[in-house]
This record gives C-alpha cells, sequence and structure tokens, in this order.
C-alpha cells in the first residue's frame, strides 16, 4: 500500500506568497497525495507526473472549459458575451477529438519542425534589432518589456502575415484576450473590454483571410489556404476562430519562457557560465526553464464520465486542475528535480503538455525563446538583474508570469 506524506493545510494557489513562490506547497500537495480534492477550489488537485499523463491520455477527461469561461462573467456583460464565446469554442484547445483532431490537422503542416525553421534567419535578425533599440549596454531597463513581450510580438506577427501597420491594434486586442482566457479580468468594464477584443480580433483576422485569398504572401494564412482544407475539412468560420487562438496563444507563452529563461541563468552563476561557454546549451537552458519554471503551470480539465484515479473516484462534472507545474517536480520522474540543469536529458516534461494538446506551436516558441536567450547570453555578457529580491509575478492559476524584470544591459 502506498503511503503518503501527511496533508498540508489548505491553500488558496492565488495566495500572495503562492503567486510568488508556489512550488513548496506543490510539493507537498504531491508528496501528501498526487490526487487530492480541494473544497477551496472546486476541483480535484493532480500533481503527481504519471497521474497528469494518465488524465491527458484518457479520453474520459475534457478539455471543454467553455462554458465555466461563460460563468465567470459578470452578469451585466453576459449580452456581449454571446459571439465571443461563439468564437472560443472553435479554439482547438476546448475542443475534444475527434473534433480536436480535424481542426489541428488543419494547421499541421505550417507548425511542423521544418516549416517553422524557415524563420531562423528572421527570427535571429529581429532579435538583434530588438537588442540594439532596446537593450544597449551600460544602460538600465525592464527585459519583459524591452525584448520578451517585443520579440515574440513581431515574429508571430510576420508568421501570421500581420502587416506592421496593424501591429498596434492586434497585440491590444491579444492583450484583452488573454485577460479573458487567463482570468485576469476582474470587473465588469474590464470583462466588457475583452469580450469586445475577442470580437475585434476575429473581425480583422476573417477580413485578413480575404485579403490572402486574393493576394497570397508568405505566411501562415497563405500557406494553409493554398492546402485546400478551408471550406473542406473545416469551414472558413472554424479556420478564423482557430486564427484568434493562434494570435493569443503564442506572445503570451514565448515571452514569459524567454523572460522565465533569463532569470533562471542569472539567477544561477554556474548554469550561466555552462550557456555563456557553450551557447548551444541555451537549448537545454529553455527546456528546463519549461520543467522547472516554465509559462503554464497547470491546465483545467473536467471529468467527462465516472473515472478512477490514484485511488480516488472523479465524478462526471467534476473540474481537474492538471497541475504541470507540480508534475515536472516529481521525484519518481526526474532525478534530484528541483536542480535546474541545462545539460538535463532523460523524461520528458510537460512543459508544453502531451499527446492530442501538446502545444501545437511549440517549435515556434522553443525558435523564439532560444534564439533570445542564447544572444542575450552572448552578446549581452553584462547582463545583470537589478533587484532580484523584488520581483513580482501576475496572479494566475494557469500562468506563471512577471509583472517585469528589471536588469543592466
Amino acid at each position: 500500500m502506498t503511503t503518503f506524506a501527511p496533508a498540508p493545510t489548505e491553500r488558496y494557489l492565488l495566495a500572495p506568497d503562492l503567486v510568488a513562490d508556489p512550488y513548496g506547497h506543490l510539493d507537498a500537495l504531491r508528496e501528501s497525495d498526487p490526487v487530492q480534492w480541494s473544497p477551496l477550489h472546486h476541483a480535484w488537485l493532480v500533481t503527481g507526473y504519471d497521474e497528469v499523463m494518465r488524465c491527458l491520455r484518457d479520453r474520459g477527461v475534457s478539455a471543454d472549459r467553455v462554458r465555466p469561461l461563460m460563468d465567470a462573467v459578470p452578469q451585466g456583460a453576459r449580452e456581449d458575451a454571446e459571439r465571443a464565446f461563439s468564437i472560443l469554442s472553435r479554439w482547438m484547445v476546448f475542443n475534444d477529438p475527434p473534433q480536436h483532431r480535424r481542426l489541428r490537422q488543419v494547421f499541421q503542416e505550417a507548425f511542423a519542425a521544418r516549416a517553422v525553421a524557415r524563420y531562423s534567419a528572421f527570427t535571429e535578425k529581429v532579435t538583434r534589432a530588438v537588442l540594439t533599440r532596446k537593450a544597449a549596454p551600460g544602460h538600465g531597463g525592464d527585459l519583459m518589456a524591452d525584448v520578451a513581450k517585443p520579440l515574440p510580438a513581431l515574429v508571430f506577427a510576420r508568421w501570421l502575415g500581420i502587416p506592421p501597420t496593424d501591429g498596434p491594434s492586434f497585440w491590444y486586442w491579444n492583450a484583452r484576450v488573454a485577460d479573458l482566457v487567463l482570468g485576469t479580468a476582474q470587473e465588469e468594464s474590464e470583462y466588457r473590454a475583452s469580450l469586445q477584443a475577442l470580437v475585434s480580433l476575429e473581425d480583422y483576422l476573417g477580413a485578413l483571410v480575404e485579403r490572402r485569398r486574393a493576394e497570397p504572401g508568405d505566411d501562415l494564412i497563405s500557406q494553409v489556404l493554398a492546402e485546400g482544407r478551408v471550406g473542406d475539412t473545416v469551414s472558413e468560420q472554424e479556420f478564423v476562430g482557430m486564427l484568434t487562438q493562434m494570435a493569443f496563444a503564442g506572445g503570451e507563452t514565448t515571452s514569459n519562457l524567454i523572460a522565465n529563461t533569463v532569470l533562471a541563468l542569472h539567477t544561477r552563476p554556474g548554469q550561466l557560465a555552462a550557456v555563456r561557454a557553450e551557447p548551444d546549451l541555451a537549448q537545454g537552458a529553455v527546456e528546463e526553464t519549461l520543467r522547472l519554471d516554465g509559462p503554464s503551470k497547470m491546465s483545467i480539465r473536467t471529468a467527462a464520465q465516472d473515472l478512477e484515479l490514484g485511488g480516488h473516484t472523479l465524478r462526471a462534472g467534476d473540474r481537474i486542475f492538471l497541475v504541470t507545474a507540480a508534475a515536472n517536480r516529481d521525484p519518481a520522474r526526474f532525478p534530484d528535480p528541483g536542480r535546474f540543469d541545462v545539460t538535463r536529458s532523460g523524461a520528458t516534461h510537460l512543459g508544453f503538455g502531451f499527446g492530442a494538446h501538446f502545444c501545437i506551436g511549440a517549435a515556434l516558441a522553443r525558435l523564439v525563446a532560444v534564439c533570445a536567450v542564447r544572444t542575450l547570453v552572448s552578446e549581452r555578457p553584462g547582463l545583470a538583474l537589478a533587484d532580484p529580491a523584488r520581483l513580482s509575478w501576475q496572479p494566475s492559476l494557469l500562468n506563471r508570469s512577471l509583472t517585469a524584470l528589471p536588469v543592466h544591459y
């Protein structure tokens, strides 16, 4: 019979100290029982690697969480919500097989590593341009605002085919959509702004699809249209709805991955020295960040039917938090799991999920993050954290995102 450590005191995962550093509490949860019901969160907290993997593979565990998002909208903003949530219902991340597979296949070729690799030279050029403009040696700044946010935005806009003149509106809409999906919108006015932004983003991308159909370019939209699946295996409405997911998902995740990796290296001088001596280890640094302190802490699922997990019966309709931030530190899977090691190999981390819902944009996020980290380490040897003891993090159940990263370049 499995013996667990005593259960820790129930804690709200958005308590300020757990937003700042959730890992000790998450380790304690996993050690006490990798599957346990949280009355405070009205959800099962799944923290063990094998248990999270089981849920990611099990068709009895559903990714459809549009309804819970809708339930969180204040009553006064509901009238604005119908079309916005119709758009979210077309996001493949909120769909289960076989619908998810049908939607995902439309983008499979465009997201393959060989297709993404075509953007390597552009990414390197843009990275150096951003550093020259925003990160001059000898000056201070906020690495989040100077590098981590604008760099993915520029690469993702080029990849999607967003004209530079449309960039400000496009990224404003994305930021507001993030507030809705990640649960950071709180006031009724914030919900209204987020819902309207999602509608505006879909209108804009729908018009852009029409432009690319008439005048194809070298971008994602043109490539998918040329493959002939839009209007065949998926409708144009489904395609445009999924483009709103692509627009939202890429920039946020990659920005946080860059910032968290820079923070990890600059608080571990030995690991920073290793990457500086061998710049290709920037890839290992990014992978360790995804495992140890990645941009995603958990994903939310629902039990589609009763299922047994870790000696517990989860009932149909129960909410499930798949806490990958805890699973990625499971000592049963990762030797010395709390150590940040840029040369680590072995077990697969869950920083980008697994299986059917493995992040389709992982190759592009890795390309941009690795390029940014390698270039910063190699070309900004004087980079130092301005005040690592006073960093703050966005309060989010799902994301691990710094509010700012003050540095000296």
